[in-house]
């Protein structure tokens, strides 16, 4: 009977799960530390706690079952996320079992320290998100909420009608398999990722959309918020004047675009990074989260340590011609924004507002 340890990454991303269902009779070894580690999460609110308890409920099933034998090993205690991947190594060698994990980094030091591994990286999925088929040709963002039927804004930034998307409200039970699946999803691919998990609201980047996910006691109920752009357009179709245009390429390096929720800010400020980037120009931007949609010619950059004044430290030895900013909201921002400026950097900062001034 083969043996398995599990590590963080395949819990979340769903291959432990695939790959006992497809080799039953073996023995799943859950060490104690890591049960404690997702305990931690799930009592904090965070989905990836979340979602790996229901990983291991699941896995649970299959032992009462009869489809695997399940053991919980060693001592319980919290080991810090640095140490976490030694002490699921250490633990593998321990109890004599083949270690399981996605991450190429922990594959190779398991390797490197004589233990047995096997790396499970998942194959790309063709299926998209449920949530995403909430999501019409002219649909900016969709609005999910437990007990409340789903609804909609569609149509153009300036344009936006809100209806129903949905004949019933949505159960609790349907957003949290919703959640389960971008969480998942945020692990296993490439062009999804988890720009900010704390406690009560998580936010992904899947591809164009950005969703944020919000539950008590920072909202009232469990909610999921998907936004994405829904016009792509170059400096061009804005019919500006010569006059502007030329401005805007020869000496307008301090530029912020300001504007309502929805007005069509971000979409402007990618034209404009898309129009830099026409006349050679290096071309970065600041996000958190990273949503505009730019050219791969263009890098992105968010919060580095959760911080965006270290990610101008490293713009600046960078030296781009011009960055985007997306966008100002804070103090800090503001003098961020200035200091590149001072510093030499062409800035374009993108700013809530009902109006200029």
């Amino acid at each position: 009977m083969a043996r398995y340890l599990p590590d963080e990454s395949v819990l979340l991303n769903g291959m432990l799960r695939k790959k006992v269902e497809e080799e039953e009779g073996c023995e799943v070894i859950i060490p104690n530390l890591l049960l404690a580690h997702f305990e931690v999460q799930a009592r904090e609110g965070k989905d990836s706690g979340l979602v790996a308890l229901a990983e291991l409920s699941h896995l649970k099933k299959l032992s009462e079952e009869g489809r695997i034998k399940l053991d919980f090993w060693g001592e319980r205690w919290i080991p810090s996320e640095n140490d976490l991947s030694w002490h699921l190594r250490e633990a593998a060698g321990q109890s004599d079992s083949i270690l399981l994990t996605s991450d190429q980094v922990t594959a190779e030091l398991a390797r490197i320290e004589g233990r047995k591994v096997e790396l499970l990286l998942p194959s790309p999925e063709e299926r998209k998100p449920k949530l995403l088929e909430y999501f019409g040709p002219d649909t900016m963002s969709v609005h999910l909420k437990a007990r409340v039927r789903p609804l909609a804004k569609v149509g153009r930034p300036g344009k936006l009608r809100v209806q129903y998307v949905g004949e019933r409200p949505l159960t609790e039970k349907e957003l949290r398999e919703m959640i389960h699946e971008l969480v998942e999803l945020a692990k296993r691919d490439p062009e999804c990722f988890v720009e900010i998990e704390r406690k009560g609201a998580t936010v992904i980047q899947y591809r164009e959309y950005r969703i944020a996910i919000a539950r008590p006691p920072f909202s009232d109920g469990l909610e999921i918020t998907a936004v994405r752009p829904v016009a792509k357009v170059k400096l061009e179709d804005y019919r500006l004047s010569n006059k502007l245009k030329e401005r805007l390429k020869s000496s307008a390096e301090g530029i912020l675009i300001a504007g309502p929720p929805g007005a069509g800010k971000s979409t402007f400020a990618q034209a404009l990074a898309e129009f830099y980037r026409s006349f050679h120009k290096i071309v970065k931007t600041m996000e958190s989260p990273r949503d505009l949609q730019v050219g791969d010619e263009i890098t992105q950059y968010t919060s580095l340590e959760g911080d965006m004044e270290k990610t101008a430290d490293i713009l600046l030895l960078v030296r781009p011609d011009y960055t985007i900013y997306d966008e100002l909201r804070k103090t800090s921002d503001f003098q961020i924004f200035t200091d590149m400026r001072l510093a030499g950097v062409g800035m374009v900062g993108v700013v809530h507002s009902t109006r200029a001034i």
